[in-house]
């Protein structure tokens, strides 16, 4: 398939100041009768009106260069017709069954158990949830505590699990605990591997791997606070965390203090997964193998759809132990299905890794550049560039970032902020993107970057 074919032809194309006139009544009315949580339109003022591949038109009639994605879910572009047709052809037949089989979730099953890398390919029990991320870490949690008979849990610095009770519980981020009285109890967070900001003071030349030195120490001392957990959840690859990727050697690390100590480890791959980082899942970038794995995202091929992935032994379920209305979700796993052979014909690991090395090296050449990023860096399509005051303190400077959100808004790219500061341009754009229209989004975040830095000089 041609990639180019699956976007707008046109994009970026601005045809006047934004938000357009449409748009601004589309998100006065939807602030005078949604909830006040609304979040993405406030930082990204627009009113959507299509998505094509790597692109959206709002409805003004702007079109954008999409470096968001739908926070990932979009892999395969918008739209993708390769889905389009598959769930059309499923929702002629049913479209819910709760978890009667069909085969179409047969199907996906088997896709599933076959993608996953050789220790634990066909060697894996799959379990549909609710529709969300969120979703998949409740089951993950509570299939891990079923197991081991355990209730404290160890979670991560910088990490995002979603905003259900106890996935909230395990992201990191003060901004959602602290107006609220603790949801789950006995929740401990480790350092993760964030090197540009260790939090241990060291740089790369003198690591001892101390944040992995430092989670054995929790699960070792007797007097670390810390009951033997039920299980710890890793993102291999930090999302909203700020794109960070840790050296190999601390994710086995961790991996190997959890065998010691028979701790189950859940990788969290629902933002990563399938195809992102130039792996099908970013914990094999560090060669270790998960008790569990949580899927979402990209696994519905843009529908509603998650999952976990468990080994075999851990199926210590009983009848009805854990339901839901939406496990059964066929136009999803129809979905599902075709994004998963989808990638597979089209090679897009293969093709992530050279889209993501080409803006990787344009971006890096940036850094070079410029006095206000501080790092570039990523895996795959799954990118981050750090703004700071300056180079030497590494001061976070959130109010450049919202300029460069917002610069690269009016010139017709969506990104989206996050990391620990909410400093870091995140990248994430669908794995179909071409090479020219990357091309194009990367040059305009560049000449956004320098003219924001010109200006504060």
């Amino acid at each position: 398939m041609k990639f180019e074919e699956l976007s707008f032809s046109e994009a970026p194309k601005i045809l006047g100041s934004l938000p357009g006139i449409k748009s601004k009544g589309i998100l006065q009315h939807q602030r005078e009768i949604e909830g006040s949580a609304l979040s993405y339109p406030i930082g990204i003022p627009i009113a959507l009106d299509q998505g094509k591949g790597a692109t959206i038109k709002d409805v003004d009639g702007n079109v954008f260069i999409d470096f968001f994605a739908g926070a990932g879910v979009m892999a395969i572009g918008h739209c993708n017709p390769f889905i389009m047709e598959a769930v059309k052809q499923q929702q002629r037949k049913i479209t819910h069954t709760l978890d009667f089989p069909t085969e179409i979730r047969i199907e996906l099953v088997e896709k599933i158990r076959d993608i996953m890398p050789k220790d634990l390919r066909n060697k894996v029990k799959v379990q549909f949830g609710g529709p969300t991320g969120s979703d998949a870490v409740e089951s993950a949690i509570k299939l891990a505590k079923f197991k081991t008979n355990r209730h404290s849990l160890i979670a991560f610095e910088g990490g995002y699990h979603g905003m259900t009770a106890t996935a909230c519980s395990l992201t990191s981020g003060k901004f959602w605990k602290e107006k609220y009285i603790p949801m789950i109890p006995e929740i401990h967070f480790s350092p993760y591997a964030y090197c540009y900001r260790c939090p241990f003071g060291r740089v790369s030349a003198d690591c001892n791997l101390e944040c992995a030195n430092f989670f054995e120490h929790i699960l070792e001392d007797p007097h670390s606070g810390v009951v033997q957990p039920a299980a710890t959840i890793i993102e291999p690859i930090q999302g909203e965390g700020g794109s960070i990727v840790p050296p190999p050697s601390f994710l086995r690390k961790i991996s190997e203090a959890c065998a010691r100590y028979e701790v189950p480890i859940i990788c969290d791959e629902i933002q990563s997964g399938f195809c992102r980082t130039g792996e099908m899942f970013s914990f094999q970038h560090s060669g270790i193998t998960p008790d569990i794995i949580t899927i979402s995202k990209a696994l519905g091929g843009g529908f509603p759809l998650s999952a976990i992935v468990y080994r075999e032994e851990l199926d210590v379920w009983r009848k009805a132990a854990h339901i839901g209305t939406f496990r059964g979700n066929v136009t999803a796993m129809a979905a599902g299905v075709a994004s998963i052979n989808f990638m597979i014909e089209n090679d897009l690991l293969g093709y992530s890794v050279d889209i993501g090395e080409f803006i990787l090296s344009k971006l890096k050449k940036l850094m070079n550049n410029s006095n206000i990023v501080g790092e570039v860096r990523g895996k795959g399509l799954m990118l981050g560039i750090e703004i700071v005051e300056n180079k030497e303190t590494k001061k976070p400077a959130v109010e450049l970032t919202n300029m460069v959100r917002d610069e690269s808004f009016k010139r017709g790219v969506l990104v989206e902020i996050g990391g620990h500061y909410n400093n870091v341009v995140r990248l994430l754009p669908p794995l179909i993107i071409t090479k020219e229209l990357a091309g194009i989004g990367v040059d305009i975040i560049e000449d956004v970057i320098m003219t924001v830095e010109d200006n504060i000089s």
